[in-house]
């Protein structure tokens, strides 16, 4: 194996103790066993238990802002049916990885700050993306980024339920942000 495919390893166990136990059951120890590692092995690609936390939040980071640059809509088509894909998108993103979700969406007191602050930084820059494709197509009407802010708000509700059941089919989520924007729009 690989330096790079020993690390990915690495942070792949890391990634399930911490969905299956939570951050604070994270330590070299249990991770370098569960690798079938030696501990030097784990601090050599890691330093600490701070870098490979970090680590395992970078990566999951990169994860998440790849697949929400897939997600957020562009301009074009009907706004509702634009925005309704997107969602739909999201929620299928979410379904098939639900343990880097959750540590997104329902990240556990145990959590890194760098966790915290990476959470907030992303949710900014989605609205700002979101608020610039929406712009358009309220002409005036509404204040973009408060749309932007309140999709997001519906959005990330909406994978919370999908992280809590996970066997809930996602059209009926959907149909239901389809009817919560007829008010809207």
């Amino acid at each position: 194996m690989t330096g790079s495919e020993r690390r990915e390893q690495i942070l792949d166990v890391t990634k399930e103790i911490v969905g299956s136990a939570g951050f604070h059951a994270v330590s070299i120890d249990r991770v370098a066993r569960e690798a079938g590692v030696t501990r030097p092995v784990v601090y050599t690609h890691f330093g600490d238990l701070d870098g490979l936390l970090n680590a395992l939040v970078d990566r999951g980071n990169r994860g998440t802002l790849e697949a929400l640059s897939r997600i957020v809509p562009t301009p074009g088509g009907r706004p509702e049916d634009v925005l309704l894909e997107s969602l739909r998108r999201f929620l299928e993103t979410v379904q098939r990885d639900p343990v880097t979700w959750r540590l997104a969406l329902l990240p556990p007191e145990s959590a890194p700050a760098l966790l915290a602050d990476r959470i907030a930084r992303d949710r900014a820059n989605v609205v700002k993306g979101l608020a610039a494709v929406v712009a358009p197509w309220l002409s005036g009407a509404a204040d973009p980024v408060l749309v932007a802010r309140t999709l997001v708000a519906v959005s990330e509700e909406l994978a919370r339920v999908v992280l809590e059941d996970p066997e809930r089919p996602i059209e009926p989520l959907v149909d239901h942000a389809r009817w919560a924007m007829q008010g809207v729009s």
